[in-house]
């Protein structure tokens, strides 16, 4: 009896096929609407900023060397895909590619660089500000996150009553 219960089980299994899929030899395409790994357009990217400032895992570093570069870093490292990068994009830089098959021995082939020279003014030398509702997400001034050790630094001045005014690091 028990014998027979379990040729019929071994007959079910091998009558069922293959359930699986044959994923390295043949790949399946992503679902509409996966998002991948974020692709940065440096043609239509006008500096603003709020892709850094709105990065839940603060992938995206900015550094700004003079008033008329801006270095824009994604590292790629931590990033889950979220979209937030693309969707407070007011000029649509940031797409979500289709990408999934990220692995890789070398960190650095995750990450993308743009260097963006920003338009300033003759007369007083500030960059022009965009005419979008994103300026309320962005930082004012120089931005001075440490590009090459991949981390957010915010510079910011202390005052107190009765003493001059100090430079801080705030290290995030």
């Amino acid at each position: 009896m028990a014998l027979m219960s379990k040729l019929k089980e071994a007959w079910i299994g091998i009558s069922a096929g293959t359930v699986t899929l044959p994923y390295p030899l043949a790949p399946h395409p992503p679902a509409a609407g996966f998002r991948g790994r974020p692709v940065f357009d440096a043609g239509r990217c006008i500096g603003c900023g709020g892709c850094a400032s709105n990065c839940p895992a603060r992938e995206i570093l900015i550094f700004d060397p003079c008033q008329e570069l801006r270095v824009i870093r994604y590292l790629g490292r931590r990033c889950t895909s979220c979209g937030r990068c693309a969707e407070v994009c007011p000029e649509k830089a940031i797409t979500m590619s289709e990408a999934f098959e990220l692995a890789t021995d070398k960190i650095s082939d995750l990450g993308q660089r743009l260097t963006l020279f920003m338009g300033s003014c003759q007369r007083c030398g500030r960059c022009f500000s965009p005419p979008a509702a994103l300026d309320t997400l962005k930082l004012t001034g120089y931005r001075v996150d440490d590009v090459e050790a991949g981390r957010w630094v915010f510079l910011s001045r202390s005052s107190a009553p009765g003493t001059p005014p100090a430079d801080v690091d705030i290290e995030l």
